[in-house]
């Protein structure tokens, strides 16, 4: 196939070097602090409008040289990247709390906000001005001088340790290696099997291997009839950048200095506790409010939930298991889903190609939004990475990469992240580009890659956010977007595009089998509906896990050591969980969401905003899954709005009321 070239300026990944890189950031962060060094609080509309429009113009250009470096951290990190990566970090943080903290910036947006000329700007401005004083407030501007040097070492050392845990993680990861010989091999399918051969030469070995890599990792937990071997895993997953492990690894020191720093930064500013700090910028009314959320859904969840086990252990029971262990419940539950409804992750993975559910993932998109969707050639960072560019009526509003493999020196999990935001004034029209990464299993052999329908729903999400990013209506970078959007709310339009891969018509467009291209076997597509409410109350229940596990911890005082975060995760799991957990069991020492990543005490965010997703959901249901005016009406008021317009209004300008729990209770399956 051959592609035409890229519409947009694009970074050229093949060319950059680490140490331009490198030297460019740092040109950036004196040009910064010499603009911050001019700042003088003005008096003078014009004037204050100036300085404020020199530093959005500063944060634009500082958050593409960045986004390229952090990225590539990311994605390719090695050595010498993560080196020049760690030793910006302190620089960077202490800048940016300079700008959180001078006066003389903040009252320059304080008197243009005051000015009855403020109302001429256009909306996304005043917005994204309104966005910066609250920001500034919360960056502790009015802290006096002794205060304000103190906040500021807190940040920048809070930086650090983030970039710390993540590291530890991923070297825990890369550093575990299994040889396996052809009896613990046996129940995994030929297509695992492949994989773990693949997996065993890029560690060096003549043999299949098993590695912490979520590839690796669940199909032996799924499919592998060695117990052993499942017990073994588990051990070495569940206990990765702990104590247990190498002592280079541990992330405990770390948490607990990253809890401790985050409860002097809210006392700073005058909370009580860091969850208070968090929710400060959120939907969410109050912690208090939230606790009471996750604690009411996990007691509607309870009841499916103990039906879920008991039926789990019973069948475990029949293959001779008198204990069912956390290392157990994936491969039963696997077992049990073949009894129930003739289904298989591995029977439905032929009929889901990348190429093909990606291709169909972009149709859906272009029948909700009318949009248009083009691989284009780029310059990339590594060969699996692909481009594209998102057209409407011939234009290009956007682009985007796809980067969906799992490979040494990346990081696990998925993520989006906008790489430039929307920018559109009297100077410039600049487009929205973003990087949308996942860590599924890599093609094997000549085969493409194919995948789970837990991938499908995973790359959905991932969509969801990206479009968010791309067609995004605010043009201003302080609102452009995801910026600004209260992260409780940001789920929201991730969760939401999830449904389409549970929906008939969305199943049409995602799937072909890998040889003959027929659809989905009708069979096998009732099979997957059947099964779609399948253990929803163990899963809900090991979300509020760890959301509540996550509230605590930072709601507690003063901040909890490494044991007392260990004694508040056994205290949430008394309450919600139905599985017993040994007590190697270190979850906590990788949970980088709230440790490495923006989740902190925002956990329930995935929860708060599936409430939101599946009311919006619901509508389509009432009036079409691919109703071309209800995709619109999502598209003006939720993702062309940004930030620019408070979560709830925006919601209630899409539904026409406050949102209602009732569509998560009957997508969860729990009512009809």
């Amino acid at each position: 196939m051959t592609l035409t070239a890229a519409t947009l300026p694009l970074p050229q990944f093949s060319q950059i070097k680490i140490e331009d890189l490198k030297h460019n950031i740092q040109q950036l962060l004196q040009q910064g602090q010499q603009l911050l060094q001019q700042v003088q609080a003005s008096e003078n509309f014009a004037e204050a409008l100036a300085t404020i429009d020199a530093f959005d113009d500063f944060e634009n250009q500082f958050s593409e040289q960045f986004g390229v470096l952090s990225h590539l951290n990311a994605v390719m990190n090695t050595p010498e990247l993560r080196e020049v990566y760690q030793s910006l970090l302190p620089e960077i943080s202490d800048f940016y709390t300079q700008i959180g903290q001078s006066e003389a910036l903040y009252q320059n947006y304080q008197f243009v906000a005051d000015q009855t000329q403020f109302q001429t700007l256009r909306p996304a401005l005043q917005s994204a001005i309104r966005q910066a004083i609250k920001d500034f407030k919360l960056s502790g501007v009015a802290l006096p001088q002794d205060k304000k040097a103190e906040f500021a070492k807190v940040a920048a050392r809070l930086s650090q340790l983030s970039s710390d845990f993540s590291n530890h993680v991923l070297d825990a990861t890369q550093d575990y290696v299994l040889a396996l010989d052809d009896a613990q091999l046996k129940g995994l399918p030929e297509s695992s099997k492949a994989l773990l051969q693949q997996y065993g030469q890029q560690k060096g070995l003549q043999q299949a291997a098993a590695t912490l890599d979520i590839p690796a990792y669940l199909a032996i937990m799924t499919y592998a009839d060695d117990r052993q071997l499942r017990e073994t895993l588990y051990q070495a997953y569940t206990t990765r950048a702990s104590e247990l492990g190498k002592t280079a690894f541990d992330n405990g020191p770390i948490m607990q200095e990253i809890l401790a720093l985050r409860e002097q930064q809210a006392k700073l500013l005058g909370f009580n506790t860091f969850a208070e700090l968090s929710l400060a910028r959120k939907m969410a009314p109050s912690v208090e409010k939230v606790r009471e959320f996750l604690l009411d859904l996990a007691d509607k969840a309870q009841a499916p939930a103990q039906a879920e086990i008991a039926q789990l252990k019973d069948f475990a029971a029949q293959n001779d298991i008198d204990i069912l262990q956390p290392w157990d419940s994936g491969y039963y539950a696997e077992k049990l889903k073949q009894k129930n409804f003739n289904l298989s992750q591995e029977a439905l993975k032929p009929y889901f190609p990348i190429n093909k559910v990606v291709n169909g993932l972009f149709a859906i998109a272009e029948k909700l939004y009318g949009i248009q969707i083009i691989q284009k050639q780029a310059d990339v960072w590594h060969k699996d990475a692909k481009y594209y560019e998102v057209e409407e009526h011939g234009n290009v509003i956007g682009g985007f990469y796809f980067d969906l493999y799992a490979r040494d020196q990346k990081r696990g999990g998925a993520w989006m992240s906008g790489f430039r935001s929307k920018i559109k004034d009297l100077t410039q029209d600049q487009k929205p580009v973003a990087f949308m990464v996942c860590n599924f299993a890599p093609p094997v052999g000549n085969q493409p890659a194919q995948l789970t329908h837990d991938e499908i729903t995973t790359l959905f999400h991932e969509f969801g956010h990206g479009l968010h990013h791309i067609l995004t209506e605010a043009d201003h970078i302080g609102v452009a977007g995801t910026h600004a959007v209260a992260w409780d709310a940001v789920e929201l339009p991730s969760q939401f595009m999830e449904f389409w891969a549970w929906e008939e018509q969305g199943i049409d467009l995602i799937s072909a089998h890998i040889e003959s291209g027929d659809p989905l076997d009708k069979a096998l597509l009732e099979a997957l509906f059947a099964a779609r409410y399948f253990q929803t109350g163990m899963q809900t229940l090991r979300q509020l896990e760890f959301a509540l596990f996550d509230l605590n911890i930072h709601d507690t005082v003063p901040a909890p050591d490494v044991a007392g975060i260990q004694q508040i995760l056994d205290q949430v799991r008394e309450k919600v969980a139905v599985l017993p957990t040994p007590a190697y069991n270190r979850f906590q020492y990788s949970f980088s969401h709230i440790f490495a990543g923006g989740y902190a005490a925002g956990y329930y965010s995935y929860k708060w905003a599936e409430v939101l997703a599946s009311d919006a959901f619901d509508r389509f249901e009432q009036e079409g899954v691919f109703n071309a005016q209800t995709g619109q009406a999502f598209r003006q008021s939720i993702l062309a709005v940004g930030g620019q317009i408070d979560a709830l209004e925006a919601f209630k300008a899409f539904r026409g009321r406050e949102p209602k729990i009732d569509a998560l209770l009957r997508h969860s399956g729990w009512t009809n």
